[in-house]
This record gives structure tokens, sequence and C-alpha cells, in this order.
């Protein structure tokens, strides 16, 4: 009932090997990763939320669109119509401001026109308070 470790003697059989084989339960080991991969179900990264049924109360008023053109020998159009002056301009955006739903004023300038009168034109919107603008046709300023 003995166990022979080592050579025991000078015999020309080869020693025997006493490791486990790991190779086979390596083997299953990366079977069984593989099937739990296969078998996990997908994850959806989402969320799902409880959104209210109907359509939305459309918008009341829709604000006013204000054109304000400007042409290459400093010309200054409202919707169409040449202002005289600095200062009819300025009571046009008055009247503008002073109105309950603020409209939306568009400035479109020509490519020619006068920066310090594209810029006055700027700064009077702003100071009289009307918030709500925009500057049209900038894509004939790229080249």
């Amino acid at each position: 009932m003995g166990m022979s470790v080592g050579s025991g003697g000078g015999s020309d059989e080869p020693e025997v090997m006493m490791d486990i084989n790991t190779t086979p339960l390596i083997d299953v080991m990366l079977v069984l990763i593989i099937m739990l991969i296969i078998t996990i179900p997908i994850q959806l990264h989402s969320v799902n939320m409880s959104m209210p049924i109907g359509t939305p109360p459309p918008n009341q008023v829709e604000p006013e669109k204000i054109r304000i053109d400007i042409n290459g020998t400093g010309q200054i159009f409202w919707n169409g119509v040449s202002v005289p002056d600095k200062a009819s301009l300025e009571a046009n955006m008055r009247a503008a401001a002073a109105q309950a739903v603020q409209p939306v004023i568009v400035i479109r300038p020509d490519k020619a026109a006068r920066y310090e009168i594209v810029a006055g034109v700027l700064a009077s919107t702003q100071r009289l308070g009307l918030s709500k603008m925009t500057v049209a046709g900038a894509e004939q300023f790229v080249e």
C-alpha cells in the first residue's frame, strides 16, 4: 500500500506523470462560457416612459415676420418699403417692440452693404428690445 516516489532503482522505465491533464477541463469551460454568452438575452439600453396620448394644442399666435433689407448702396427697406432715415427705422422698431407678441426681425444684408450700416441696424434692434432676430442670406458671404 505504498506509493513509489522517484526512481528506486536503476530501471529504464520512464517516470509516471502525477499531474492532472487540464486541457480537457479548459476545453469544457470554454464551451460552457460560449454557451452562456449565446443564451444571455440581448440587453437593450432604453428607458420605457409613459407618454401622454393625444394631440398637443396648436400654437395660438404665430409671430409676425418683419423683413429688413439692406442693399449695396446702404438703403434700408422695412418689409419692402424704403426707410428714409435712421429715426424712422427706429420708430418702426419701437412700434414693433410695443406689440403684444413680439415679431421676428429678419435682417437681409446685401454682400456689398457697408458693415457700419448693418451693425447699426443690429445695435438698434438690440437697444430697442427686439430679441427675436435673425440674419438671413449669410450663404452669399461664403466664398
